[in-house]
């Protein structure tokens, strides 16, 4: 890399805080940093031309979880861990509506639901009995019922007569809300570089060495907003998830409005206006998901593509216009590490596919920590 002396004096000249990752996590932690310390210069670095991970790419649920995905939860957290989890979600999702506002990022409170197929019978019982005892433990968060079954209006086939629904579930435009906080992080004089990958680093004793390539540069503080692909540089218990989606064309007279869920979560849909967005299956085969490869699979786009033909879709003309892969974060817990890893390197990872409601959140822990 041959930089000019102007290059590296704007931007890589006595650099405070660099914040590797401009995702959701990244750019709350850069915006977090600019409250506390005014005159700062805040550089964030960006391996992809866009951000890589799911920033740009998750299905845009503004959600907490859905009753069966907070029940696998509990077989593998505590009740009271469990509990955490999905207020750090709900807090994370009003702070992310309080920093840009419901239009900047096209909030749509049209609830939430849970369908379960035919073939469910076990999960669709089992579901039905903890709803009282689920709505009882969350009851402290949102001072209401969040789940109860409802009649399914939307006519999908192959499914139980009744859905679970959440009122405090919606959708956002994953775009919108993207491009609106890059905007912010701009105007408050946060510099931001793209394709720029972090090839190493190294700690010195008042600052630390950040290595793009062949050119390196240094850094009061060194921080890492990079989720799925922490364990690249980090070496944290973080395993990438890939997450393969799918959009149609605009449909005639579509009448599905809200956010859909099936199987504890690994299955997901949406309206997107007249379109209908799917995506999910990593449960289809976990070792091939771990991965950060973008491309599909034909194993997971055939069962998509079912599932839109025979329990979505099943009398309607559609066409499939466009796919996708996004790169999650996960581990053997959901909670997130936010943490210091040494004297002036911290991280804030493993978002456990849930970026859009805790990534603000997060990023502001992540710069409290400083």
């Amino acid at each position: 890399m041959f930089l000019s002396y102007w290059e590296i004096n704007r931007w890589f000249s006595e650099v405070d805080y660099t914040i590797v990752g401009s995702g959701i996590v990244g750019l709350h932690a850069a915006l977090h940093l600019r409250e506390r310390f005014p005159e700062s210069k805040i550089l964030i670095l960006e391996k992809g031309m866009l951000p890589e991970g799911a920033s740009t790419k998750n299905a845009g649920f503004a959600c907490f979880g859905s009753l069966t995905e907070i029940m696998d939860d509990l077989k593998t957290h505590s009740e009271e861990e469990v509990v955490q989890l999905v207020e750090k979600r709900w807090k994370g999702l009003q702070l992310l509506r309080k920093n840009l506002g419901d239009a900047a990022i096209d909030f749509k409170p049209y609830g939430g639901y849970e369908l379960f197929l035919d073939s469910q019978s076990l999960a669709y019982q089992e579901a039905t009995q903890k709803i009282r005892f689920v709505n009882e433990i969350l009851q402290p968060i949102f001072k209401a019922e969040v789940f109860h079954k409802e009649v399914d209006r939307f006519n999908f086939k192959n499914t139980y007569e009744y859905l679970i629904f959440n009122p405090f579930e919606a959708q956002i435009d994953t775009g919108m809300m993207m491009h609106a906080l890059l905007k912010k992080a701009i105007s408050e004089n946060i510099l931001i570089l793209n394709n720029q990958k972090v090839t190493a680093y190294n700690e010195n004793t008042s600052d630390v060495s950040v290595a793009l390539g062949d050119f390196s540069f240094t850094t009061k503080k060194l921080l890492f907003a990079t989720n799925g692909f922490a364990s690249e540089l980090i070496g944290q218990a973080v395993k990438p998830a890939r997450a393969q989606v799918l959009i149609t064309k605009p449909i005639v007279d579509l009448d599905i409005k809200g956010t859909f869920h099936l199987e504890q979560g690994y299955y997901y849909f949406r309206n997107i206006g007249n379109r209908i967005l799917l995506g999910g299956g990593r449960n289809l085969d976990f070792e091939a998901e771990t991965t950060t490869d973008l491309s599909q699979t034909e194993l997971i786009q055939n069962r998509l593509e079912s599932l839109l033909r025979k329990v979505i879709l099943p009398n309607t003309d559609y066409e499939i216009e466009h796919r996708w892969s996004g790169i999650m974060g996960m581990g053997a817990s959901k909670r997130p590490i936010v943490e210091r890893l040494s004297e002036h390197v911290y991280c804030g990872v493993r978002m456990g596919g849930m970026g859009v409601a805790i990534g603000s959140l997060i990023g502001q822990e992540l710069a409290e920590l400083v």
